[in-house]
């Protein structure tokens, strides 16, 4: 496991009081915006919190910043590697996310994530910037987009607005794997930001 510095919470850490404060933001008005407690914001700042896939979604929609933003270090130089006992996952309610690599080209940002979604749960999203990209290596994977169902298996690929509502939902009772591709554009990030000024 990484030291608690390079951990996803000494990560998100450092780099959500860095966004807040670029953002302009109090530790209260965060936690009214992002309807998250301030005690638990303030216990995510000093790596002390447990935080979760839909809490670390949700600061990142509110401060309008991809995710990688908040859970990724500084790039490194040359060859990357990632090694899987190094990453701790985000977890919510039926989904595993590694954060592998943040990708930036021109007016893009792309996210790569591996994903674990647990058999028993149904991973539920109110919508967020950018476009998902999935593929589907392991497992029966149901996915939900706007009211729209389709089932994956292995080898199988679907893309979607991130912002509609959308679902995972690991079928058969096994664990599904995947890679989550978040596919950002400039023009997405400013927009979300923009509205927070208003």
């Amino acid at each position: 496991m990484a030291d608690s510095e390079g951990s996803v919470r000494g990560v998100l850490a450092a780099n959500l009081k860095r966004v807040r404060a670029a953002r302009g933001l109090s530790l209260s008005e965060l936690s009214r915006r992002a309807g998250i407690g301030k005690a638990t914001l303030s216990q995510l700042e000093s790596g002390a919190g447990n935080p979760t896939l839909e809490t670390v979604f949700g600061l990142a929609r509110v401060l309008g910043v991809p995710i990688s933003d908040l859970v990724e270090g500084a790039p490194g130089g040359g060859v990357t590697v990632v090694r899987a006992a190094d990453v701790e996952p985000l977890s919510g309610v039926g989904v595993d996310l590694r954060p592998l690599r943040r990708i930036e080209a021109g007016d893009s940002v792309v996210e790569v994530y591996d994903q674990r979604v647990r058999p028993g749960g149904t991973q539920d999203s109110a919508g967020h910037a950018g476009t998902e990209h999935t593929v589907v290596q392991a497992g029966r994977l149901g996915v939900r987009v706007n009211g729209c169902e389709v089932e994956l298996e292995p080898g199988d690929y679907v893309g979607f607005d991130a912002s509609l509502p959308h679902a995972y939902t690991a079928l058969d009772g096994e664990a599904v794997r995947s890679v989550l591709l978040l596919h950002f554009r400039a023009e997405q990030r400013l927009h979300v930001a923009d509205a927070l000024e208003h």
